[in-house]
């Protein structure tokens, strides 16, 4: 309270300060410009006058002039007049007035004599208060010659009055600014400052004690708005740290060995023993946006983030990635890396910059034209062009130089490939660094060698992974697929005990790494507003009995249209869902420059139209189509009210759609049918498996979903979760990093 009196009596202050200079200002401009007027009317009348008396100086006639004197007295603030001789003897005197003159003899002596020497008018202010006056002379001429002065007498008490008055008015504004503003003062601090503050207290305190305490909205908050922020930091740590070991206490009494975050971190710290790690993806875990305002710093939707972040704040190594922000260049260094994540910086993030034309070639040509259709079995033909294929080896080149760079002069590093984007990095970075241990993680499906064999590049591509010291997949099936194409196209010793293949002296271990989520749904479940399935569809002026659920990219890999057919086919059939099953397509468009997405994207529309104008009634449509972006946030109600998930790939690594849903459903309930074709139908035992090109059994499929008994979904539901619950992403991570520094190198490896 004292710092606010101090700061509002500090403010007053200025402001009272600033008012007086001002005032004062003012005040003298107003008095300069009274009385200029006065003297400007005193010369025109002492003028008039002169004109009026001077004929009559030659005649003598006194009293002629007497008349004309007092018939001009009186008159705006025209106290009286005077005739003077050159002697300074008073000839004429306003009647009334010569009492005042001879009391004060020295109003008038100054003019006179000035009007004598120089021959010219002189005005001048003397007296104060009720007697303050302004004398004004000019000469009378008789002849040629100066014979007397006449003197114009003016009140100028009304400026004085008129300079008062203005100080009083200042004094009141003053007065009323001050109060305004220590008022305003008062209210901003307590309300932006005092109030913010003792609601933080209180919120720490409640974090402090262990006991459930609401978000604290930063934003809301204008002035504490960066330290609510840091503290909001703060007391999370604190609050998942206290979770983290209380977490951790259970496990151990339990004997359980579910793998967290902390315990990820420790983990990793005994198994590199302060070794650096590099992680290569091509899309990175911030990016930094400009906005009207300022440079935003989000995190792109990606399990990849969530499942290697942990790794790197554990380690704080450097993760190389493609720099897509459109401010991404404005907040690196000039060696192009930037500390993350931007509240509490752990590791590196080092950015690699690929032009738009090499960026088309790479990404949306020979990664997502080409190797993309030909892993994912889903009867789209792959496209590949010599000149995506250049693109493609030159970004490899590329990001293989930044590691190098990073890794210069280290020694025994580790590095971590993502996916299927740097399939010749391995090679390249094993070549110019043999004591680095590498591993590369190939997130969707290897097709069999017959398909493989399509790719003109093939060879080129199987000897660039293998430089790799570890070559992991969701799946053994991928696994064998793998070490079969190797077997058909390369000359290579494989020991199928070990899933290991020996080339050129070089070991390569082949292990499958099922990856998965972040199984914590309390802290999002508690903070999740719950809407039920009449309040989702009521937004869409809809209502339905049962509710169905699909989240994906807009990909023709993920079988919506199939699916799409599937709930056609299911209205077709069984008459009695019609009106009282509503499906939630939410698809996020999805490499939308690839004409073949492109047009994928307009048959869905095109799909979802048809059936909705065949089956469509008031207030019901069987499909809502919600094209757009989602956050996790969006999805969550969905998943929570949802009857039954479809999960229908054609083909998918290992899909974490099915994944999330079952993690949201803390309520043991609700359906899952999973493709076969999916990486998860190998953990998922108890979702209602269906091979997604038969239309009719996933129709039945959903018909048996949604009249499952809720002690059937519960028990199904239960085993699920425990399955996702223990092999969590943490888990994953851990696996992968765990081989990795197992890895022996051989001689060949060491030598440089």
């Amino acid at each position: 309270m004292k710092i606010t009196l101090r700061l509002i009596f500090f403010l007053v202050a200025a402001v009272a300060l600033v008012a007086v200079v001002f005032s004062y200002w003012q005040v003298r401009q107003e008095e300069y410009r009274l009385k200029s007027d006065l003297e400007k009317r005193a010369s025109v009348i002492a003028d008039s006058f002169k004109i009026a008396v001077e004929p009559f100086l030659l005649s003598d006639n006194a009293q002629h002039l007497q008349r004309i004197v007092d018939k001009f007295s009186n008159r705006e603030r025209l106290l009286g007049i005077a005739i003077h001789d050159v002697r300074e003897n008073p000839v004429v005197v306003s009647t009334g007035f010569l009492s005042r003159l001879q009391a004060n003899p020295g109003v008038t002596a100054e003019g006179i004599q000035e009007v004598e020497r120089l021959g010219v008018e002189h005005g001048s202010f003397s007296g104060s208060g009720k007697e303050a006056l302004y004398a004004h002379t000019v000469p009378l001429m008789t002849g040629d010659k100066i014979s007397h002065a006449l003197t114009l007498f003016y009140d100028t008490g009304y400026v004085r009055e008129r300079v008062l008055r203005l100080w009083i008015n200042s004094f009141w504004r003053v007065s009323i600014q001050a109060f305004l503003i220590a008022l305003t003062t008062f209210l901003i601090i307590y309300l932006n400052v005092m109030a913010p503050i003792k609601k933080t207290t209180e919120w720490i305190k409640r974090v402090r004690k262990g006991e459930p305490a609401r978000s604290l909205e930063a934003k809301e908050q204008l002035l504490l708005g960066p330290l609510a922020e840091e503290i909001v930091q703060m007391a999370r740590s604190l609050e998942t740290a206290r979770l983290a070991a209380e977490e951790e206490a259970r496990l151990r009494y339990s004997s359980e060995s579910r793998w967290t975050p902390e315990r990820l971190k420790e983990f990793v710290r005994l198994k590199l023993q302060d070794r650096p790690l590099v992680v290569v993806s091509n899309r990175e875990p911030y990016m930094h946006i400009k906005t009207a305002k300022e440079i935003e710093c989000i995190v792109p939707a990606s399990g990849l983030v969530t499942a290697l972040e942990p790794v790197l704040n554990a380690c704080g190594g450097t993760w190389i990635a493609q720099g897509s922000g459109n401010a991404d260049r404005e907040t690196v260094d000039q060696h192009n890396r930037i500390r993350v994540p931007p509240q509490e910086p752990k590791y590196t993030l080092r950015r690699v910059w690929v032009d738009k034309d090499t960026e088309k070639g790479f990404y949306c040509g020979f990664s997502n034209e080409g190797l993309w259709p030909l892993c994912h079995i889903a009867h789209t033909r792959p496209i590949f062009r010599g000149g995506d294929w250049a693109d493609y080896k030159a970004v490899n080149k590329k990001f293989a130089q930044a590691v190098l760079q990073e890794l210069e002069g280290v020694a025994d590093p580790y590095v971590l490939i993502q996916d299927y984007h740097f399939a010749l990095l391995p090679h390249l970075i094993k070549s110019a660094k043999p004591d680095a241990r590498v591993a590369i993680f190939w997130h969707i499906p290897w097709p069999n060698p017959e398909s493989f064999g399509i790719c003109p590049w093939y060879k080129y591509l199987l000897q660039g992974m293998l430089g790799a010291d570890i070559v992991g997949f969701h799946t053994q099936f991928h696994c064998n697929n793998f070490i079969e194409s190797v077997d058909r196209f390369l000359e290579s010793r494989i020991d199928y005990e070990h899933f290991t293949i020996n080339r050129e002296g070089r070991t390569t271990w082949i292990k499958p790494f099922p990856i998965s989520i972040n199984f914590n749904p309390t802290e999002e479940n508690s903070a999740q507003k719950t809407e039920t399935r009449e309040s989702l569809l009521k937004k869409y002026g809809l209502q339905a009995q049962w509710l169905g659920v699909g989240v994906d990219r807009l990909d023709y890999t993920k079988g919506i249209l199939e699916r799409f057919r599937a709930i056609e086919n299911l209205l077709e059939s069984h008459e009695a869902f019609r009106g009282k099953f509503t499906f939630v397509q939410m698809g996020a468009p999805s490499r939308t420059m690839i004409p073949k997405y492109k047009e994928f994207i307009d048959e869905i529309a095109r799909e979802t139209e048809r059936i909705n104008a065949k089956y469509k009634i008031k207030n019901w449509q069987p499909i809502l189509l919600l094209m757009k972006h989602h956050s996790h946030q969006d999805i969550l109600p969905f998943y929570k009210a949802a009857d039954v998930c479809l999960v229908t790939s054609l083909h998918d690594g290992m899909n974490l759609v099915a994944k999330e849903f079952i993690a949201a459903r803390d309520d043991e309930r609700g359906v899952l049918v999973l493709s076969q074709f999916t990486g998860a139908a190998r953990e998922l035992r108890d979702a209602l498996i269906v091979n997604p090109y038969d239309i009719g059994q996933t129709s039945e499929a959903i018909k048996t979903a949604l009249a499952m008994t809720v002690k059937e979904q519960s028990e199904r539901m239960k085993k699920m979760r425990n399955t996702v619950k223990e092999n969590n992403v943490y888990r994953w991570a851990g696996a992968l990093v765990n081989q990795l520094t197992e890895v022996r190198l051989g001689p060949e490896d060491k030598s440089a």
